[in-house]
């Protein structure tokens, strides 16, 4: 049997889920007999292949219109999807801009915030259009599997990579499940 095809992305996130997954530290290493990660954000392959991947792993909210694609992209090129952490779960601390509305949360930033000096609200079809209402992933597309955490421990991950090897389907259990170093 070949590797198992990995492929991750971020959408509107800190990059903590990520560090999160590399702090399998050397775990990570033994996955890679079995793994092959086809894509990341911190890699210099950014999509998953058109051919697909075995596991999607997304991590972030969704808050723009390119959230919304980077979503749709890994669903379609994915068996199995996986919503790493609170963000990609349920909109995490990303949606408290919820709170305010968009339009005043970028009025703030851009405009208003005391370090601002002749402020432009950004405006490019590459950063995407900011939504009213920022969610998780399972709000835009189907998820298989979301494991909360902010960011999630790296025991979760791993426990939840290695069951889905074992072809099992991974129960997210609570953190106090896992031992610690």
């Amino acid at each position: 049997m070949g590797k198992v095809t990995v492929a991750t992305d971020w959408l509107a996130a800190c990059a903590g889920c990520h560090m999160s997954l590399l702090d399998s530290d050397e775990r990570i290493v033994g996955l890679l007999d079995l793994v092959e990660f086809t894509s990341s954000p911190v890699t210099d392959l950014k999509h998953p292949p058109k051919e697909g991947v075995t596991v999607g792993i997304l991590t972030g909210a969704i808050a723009n219109t390119h959230n919304i694609e980077v979503a749709k992209r890994m669903r379609e090129r994915c068996q199995i999807l996986i919503a790493l952490g609170d963000c990609a779960t349920f909109g995490g601390i990303v949606a408290t801009r919820n709170l305010a509305g968009t339009e005043a949360c970028l009025k703030r930033a851009y405009l208003e915030a005391e370090s601002v000096v002749d402020g432009v609200i950004p405006d490019s079809p590459e950063l995407g259009k900011p939504l009213e209402t920022v969610t998780g992933v399972g709000d835009v597309v189907k998820v298989d599997l979301f494991i909360p955490g902010c960011p999630p421990r790296a025991d979760a991950i791993y426990y939840a990579l290695s069951e889905l090897l074992a072809g099992r389907v991974p129960v997210v259990l609570p953190p106090e499940h896992f031992v610690y170093d």
